[in-house]
């Protein structure tokens, strides 16, 4: 039998519908943006391409921990490896990257709108069979760096796998990249078995590394290899500096070079480049090379600029009589540009030039040098120029275009 419809509780219970009706879609819409906003606001901040004994390695440097979707696709006949982000926002990213020239062709970057999404695609070399892996780690200051890795499918090319085993002193975390057991299929790191130790990750072999090697592309690398650059080197550590790219360049029978990108997310406008290039013949030096630039400046000028240096001599007679209206008429206002709008990030970000130069010299009146050209007018006659601020280490400043600071160790032993 049903309630009368004059019964006060009839309309206590159909207010109670409505209530919890409300309450439920409220809880489910607050699920939602919960769910959504687990996803928003990730920032892709920086990446790079590396090659790492027989794996290449794309490394991006998020600003908290998020989990990508990793795919395989063939577009136009050509493979791609493509890592999405669906709704995260870029960071000062570049729109192409160099690929290594085994593997990877080249490294597109696609963004949306802000939030909209970041889109890494890893245009691969054809008839070249891979397996690829990945992997995220905790970075410094709250950073998330999360890694993917290729490499040539072993079942392909039994015979190269069978002549390059992974060394023993190679670290655990190495050797795991071993052989793949499918092209095209991605490998995690499998589980230890229950009541076994933890297999030391990429971290933590790094502190057990002074036992054995250095780990590649950190601080205690940079160190061994540049001693000269020791204080220079521990101050942009402890400044909050961080590796977000190293390279090996191979070339048989001879040492490797290695160059180096440092960022650091307080000084989004600039970029420490380190370079390490060792002695091949004898009677020859060891050089490093270490540079704090704004090349990475952003903005129309900055790209029209760079777009410009690209020009092919075929291309400037195209559109310019004589190559030196192409320098007068093209790049020339461009500069005067550049040499305003890096003067203000200098300025803005002047202890940073100053203790890079402390670091470098011995002598601190060097670092007052430094900052007094930065000030000077800027002249659009004669844009810029290029000073010798310290002869032992070397060290020059450049004003031509995008400021920067270039210190270079000559290192005999």
């Amino acid at each position: 039998m049903g309630w009368p419809r004059s019964f006060p509780g009839c309309r206590v219970l159909a207010g109670l519908g409505i209530f919890l009706g409300v309450l439920a879609l409220l809880t489910q819409d607050g699920a939602a943006q919960s769910s959504s906003s687990r996803n928003q606001g990730i920032e892709v901040r920086r990446l790079g391409l590396s090659r790492v004994g027989d794996n290449t390695l794309l490394t991006l440097v998020l600003d908290r921990k998020a989990e990508p979707k990793v795919s395989s696709r063939t577009m136009l006949g050509k493979p791609q490896l493509v890592v999405d982000f669906p709704q995260a926002r870029a960071g000062r990213l570049p729109a192409r990257l160099e690929g290594d020239d085994f593997l990877v062709e080249q490294v597109v970057i696609e963004t949306a709108s802000p939030g909209g999404g970041v889109r890494i695609i890893l245009d691969l070399f054809p008839d070249q069979p891979y397996a690829y892996w990945r992997q995220s780690r905790p970075g410094t200051e709250g950073h998330t760096i999360f890694m993917v890795g290729l490499k040539a499918d072993p079942a392909a090319r039994p015979k190269l796998a069978q002549m390059r085993p992974p060394a023993p002193s190679e670290p655990q975390w190495k050797r795991q990249l071993g052989p793949e057991p499918e092209v095209l299929k991605e490998r995690e790191l499998e589980p230890a078995s229950p009541g076994a130790p933890p297999e030391p990750g990429p971290e933590d072999f790094r502190e057990q590394e002074p036992k054995i090697s250095t780990a590649p592309g950190s601080f205690a690398e940079l160190r061994r290899l540049l001693p000269k650059a020791e204080t220079l080197l521990q101050g942009l550590e402890r400044d909050g500096w961080i590796v977000s790219e190293s390279r090996n360049y191979d070339r048989p029978g001879q040492r490797f070079s290695r160059d180096f990108l440092l960022n650091n997310r307080k000084y989004p406008e600039l970029v420490v480049k380190i370079a390490y290039l060792p002695a091949n013949t004898p009677n020859t030096p060891n050089i490093g090379v270490l540079s704090l630039s704004t090349e990475i400046l952003g903005g129309e000028t900055a790209s029209k600029y760079q777009s410009l240096r690209q020009w092919s001599f075929s291309r400037i007679k195209k559109d310019y009589e004589d190559i030196g209206d192409f320098f007068d008429d093209a790049l020339k206002p461009l500069r005067v540009k550049l040499r305003e709008q890096t003067k203000t990030v200098a300025l803005r970000h002047a202890p940073v030039f100053e203790n890079f130069v402390k670091g470098a010299c011995r002598d601190p009146k060097v670092a007052q040098v430094v900052m007094d050209h930065v000030r000077e007018k800027v002249n659009p006659r004669f844009e810029g120029v290029q000073y010798t601020v310290c002869e032992n280490p070397l060290v020059l400043l450049n004003m031509v275009d995008f400021l920067y600071l270039k210190v270079y160790y000559v290192d005999p032993h």
